[in-house]
């Protein structure tokens, strides 16, 4: 790609994901301008003062205390869903591969469902304990995969994919007894299961962040050996790269990167899977490009989904993780019919 096309392509995404988050803080049941919302944001930052303030201060309190927090971890999650797209896709060689298919989503799942049903008690809303017992859940199903997923010490994408199937399918049998056994407690884990950012707020935000950037900064330094390792294992081993490290290193990384993510915000399919998959046909397959564009292309297209979740129904608020899915099965069957 000309140097100068991806630099403007970059400028565009970021000054769409820019509107974007001025739009999404803007829209809601009290509705403000996005230059107020702007006005806002500029007056908070040290040096820089605004004349006209047009905004009232219960205005103000929406907008820092309510809004921006759930819309800047919509565009964390969106970015670090999406990362981890990459990793997976490239480090199996499968554009069909997403965060959850070696297990992500069914041992967050599962650990959050421990939390939700026995260890938290009533009234605390599902906080405290349930980021760490989704975190670790995930965490711990990934291991689970990539021990079965090994041949002969190595690892074949097909027995991982498989094996991620496996263990999804029996954590989720386990999730669904959990629930039968508790079944008052149902409805907070419904909402978690479909995934959503309702009530989240500044907490969340300062939970997730530094992980799903640290992970993603980790991610543009795999770019060149991915690329590398795309000519085949065989190829990338004759030019030098330890292709079972770099297999094991981007499996953990993007298994991290997606655990952070579930685990504020529930089980949110289809991002990690649409969003790398249709900005490589937009910028190509260099993961070093593939890597930073999906990231704010999947920013802004979490903040649309989430923005249309929390508006469309207004004032019924469905799960952010119902639009991505109602996009991404359409998505999925256009990829499956081009083969």
């Amino acid at each position: 790609m000309n140097t100068n096309r991806g630099v403007l392509r970059g400028v565009v995404l970021l000054s769409v994901l820019l509107v974007s988050v001025l739009v999404a803080a803007a829209v809601g049941s009290v509705s403000i301008s996005p230059l107020n919302v702007g006005k806002m944001l500029l007056s908070r930052v040290p040096g820089i003062s605004v004349a006209d303030k047009s905004w009232t201060e219960a205005e103000e309190l929406i907008i820092l205390r309510v809004r921006l927090p759930r819309v800047l971890l919509a565009a964390v999650i969106g970015g670090g869903l999406s990362t981890a797209g990459v990793l997976f896709q490239g480090i199996l060689r499968n554009p069909l591969a997403d965060p959850y298919i070696i297990g992500v989503s069914s041992g967050a799942s599962l650990g959050a469902a421990s939390a939700l049903l026995f260890f938290i008690p009533a009234g605390i809303g599902g906080y405290g304990a349930l980021p760490l017992f989704a975190f670790a859940g995930a965490v711990g199903a990934v291991f689970l995969v990539y021990r079965l997923g090994l041949a002969h010490g190595r690892i074949q994408a097909t027995n991982l994919i498989l094996a991620g199937v496996a263990v999804g399918a029996f954590f989720t049998a386990v999730v669904s007894f959990m629930m039968v056994l508790r079944i008052q407690n149902l409805q907070e884990v419904y909402m978690w299961l479909m995934g959503s950012l309702s009530g989240r707020g500044w907490r969340q935000f300062n939970t997730a962040a530094p992980y799903v950037l640290a992970g993603s900064a980790a991610a543009v330094l795999f770019a060149p050996k991915l690329d590398v390792y795309l000519l085949g294992e065989d190829t990338a081993h004759s030019l030098g790269v330890d292709v079972q490290r770099l297999q094991k290193q981007v499996l953990a990384v993007g298994a991290f990167i997606a655990a952070a993510c579930v685990a504020v915000s529930g089980v949110i399919g289809f991002v990690g899977l649409m969003v790398p998959h249709a900005v490589r046909m937009w910028v190509g397959a260099k993961h070093g490009r593939l890597t930073v564009y999906s990231f704010f292309a999947g920013a802004i297209f979490l903040l649309a989904a989430d923005t249309l979740a929390r508006t469309v129904l207004s004032p019924i608020e469905l799960p952010v993780g119902i639009v991505t899915a109602l996009t991404g099965g359409p998505f999925f069957i256009y990829l499956m019919r081009r083969g």
